[in-house]
């Protein structure tokens, strides 16, 4: 999961990353990779932390990933890993952030609902964010309802 969600941050990296003057070219692959390591290690907590219920709303779509608490927290993860790891001001890092942390998240939420892309799909997701675990198969049946249409 780790890689395709990698690819997903580059294909959506242009504006915020690549074409940003405040972030030079040779870090733009280094900043793509803690944006997606930041993205996966927000997933993982919320899911250590038995925040499925709020992993699950996000890959239901419909309504504005702009406004789901998760997504601004991912958002807020994103620009402090930023802050920390490239000494970016806080407004550079947190523009990144909010021009990139939601697209990506729709694109991956897109993808992981559409049946002719197996990039992602919601099984894998949510066996990468919980290491496995066993129950899985229950949380999966639990809201099999919330995907099919």
């Amino acid at each position: 999961m780790l890689e395709n969600l990698l690819n997903l941050v580059k294909e959506q990296a242009g504006e915020a990353i690549i074409n940003n003057p405040a972030i030079p070219n040779e870090k733009n692959d280094a900043v793509c990779e803690t944006a997606t390591n930041s993205i996966f290690d927000s997933l993982k907590g919320f899911a250590g932390g038995g925040d499925m219920s709020g992993i699950l709303s996000i890959f239901q779509g419909g309504s504005s990933l702009g406004n789901n608490p998760l997504v601004t927290k991912i958002t807020s993860n994103v620009a402090g890993d930023l802050m920390k790891k490239f000494g970016l001001g806080s407004g550079v890092a947190s523009g990144v952030a909010q021009s990139l942390i939601p697209v990506v998240m729709e694109k991956l939420v897109s993808k992981t609902n559409n049946p002719q892309d197996s990039s992602f799909d919601l099984q894998g997701i949510l066996g990468s964010l919980t290491g496995g675990q066993s129950g899985l198969g229950g949380i999966m049946n639990s809201v099999k309802g919330l995907f099919e249409n």
